[in-house]
């Protein structure tokens, strides 16, 4: 059975302002700011945003819990790290909060560096590393799914743990869907087999077209239990009412980040892991591959999502994107900046072609 097309945005949840060039306010981490991103969300017919994590951030999950409060539709994909939460923990607070939310968490389970000793947390290597994280997906998804849970493991244990409120499975979904990225061969065998949807950043077609063949192949070499693994993509599309405008908008972009260093973009700079090191590769092969993937903005300190652009009009946007959907991507996550502004910009614009619809050409009224 096909899944269905899924649409995301992105709240980068930062303390500092100005976040990849987005607007510089004093109360840019607020409630109210934050609740008018996650309110945009719905109202421009998004399904749901990311919300970042990474120590020196506030709380993601405390984040997640206070939108989920406010909204009605709004889906939180909570990112979250093995280490700054225990297996049973997180899979209580998952459980707690998809039950007062009425079902509409997901997790994302990240697995690059930190600063683990900030939060007491240490790991080895990156083959330690990704056999914890695949342990930790395994007893998260067993206290989700079964009763009296006794598990001793290299990195984690439980004795006789049943988490409440327990899950009540609906159109399909027995618990919250575990998002997953990560490019090296360690991170792809735990993907291969524990993950329920694989990220990807913004990589050229032929190369997203490699790495779904190759985690399905490993999925049948490695014995996958649970149903197939589906596909996301996370990236920046920048989108303007003409192609023309959108490359000058662009490139005037990569101008101010080049300007000022990269200031404010580093975010993944400080261990560059495989799959960024890919990203920033791009650029030796050319400004622009494919038809619109613009590569420049990661010669300047573009980091993760921020490396690579989608740069177009929201008819060519909307081309590429389908194109990566025809490969098996079903979830995106996507965003520019300013961020509250693009809500509503692509809401209209891009979102309707990705669903083949037209695109509405003024903003909604404002809710009563």
């Amino acid at each position: 059975m096909t899944k269905a097309q899924e649409f995301l945005w992105y709240i980068p949840n930062d303390v500092k302002s100005g976040h990849r060039g987005d607007t510089t306010t004093l109360d840019h981490n607020s409630l109210e700011a934050l609740t008018s991103h996650a309110l945009a969300l719905e109202r421009f017919g998004w399904k749901g945003a990311l919300i970042g994590t990474g120590w020196g951030r506030p709380d993601t999950f405390s984040v997640a819990t206070a939108l989920a409060a406010r909204t009605k539709t709004f889906e939180p994909l909570i990112a979250i790290r093995p280490g700054y939460w225990r297996p049973a923990n997180l899979a209580s607070a998952a459980a707690t909060l998809d039950h007062l939310s009425g079902g509409r968490v997901r997790i994302n389970i990240v697995s690059g560096q930190d600063d683990l000793a900030a939060y007491g947390d240490e790991e080895g290597d990156q083959t330690q590393r990704y056999a914890r994280t695949k342990e930790f997906m395994q007893l998260v998804r067993k206290l989700w799914t079964e009763e009296g849970v006794s598990f001793r493991g290299q990195y984690f244990s439980v004795s006789n743990s049943t988490v409440e409120p327990r899950f009540q499975p609906s159109k399909g979904r027995a618990h919250p869907q575990l998002y997953f990225g990560g490019a090296s061969e360690a991170a792809e065998h735990v993907a291969a087999t524990e993950a329920d949807v694989q990220l990807f950043w913004g990589e050229p077609l032929a190369e997203i077209a490699q790495r779904i063949e190759r985690l399905n192949s490993l999925g049948d070499q490695l014995g996958r239990e649970l149903a197939p693994l589906e596909f996301g993509l996370r990236i920046t599309t920048l989108v303007r009412d003409t192609t023309e405008q959108a490359w000058a908008d662009a490139e005037a972009k990569v101008a101010a980040m080049a300007k000022k260093n990269g200031a404010g973009w580093h975010d993944h700079q400080n261990f560059v892991a495989v799959g960024q090191r890919r990203l920033l590769e791009l650029a030796e092969r050319g400004e622009v591959l494919d038809d619109n993937l613009y590569t420049a903005p990661g010669k300047f300190g573009g980091g993760g999502a921020g490396t690579t652009w989608l740069v177009g009009s929201a008819a060519d946007v909307a081309g590429s994107l389908k194109k990566y959907r025809d490969l098996g991507i079903t979830k995106f996550i996507l965003s520019d900046t300013p961020y509250l502004a693009e809500i509503e910009r692509q809401g209209l614009q891009l979102l309707p072609l990705l669903r083949d619809e037209q695109p509405r050409s003024q903003a909604l009224p404002a809710p009563h």
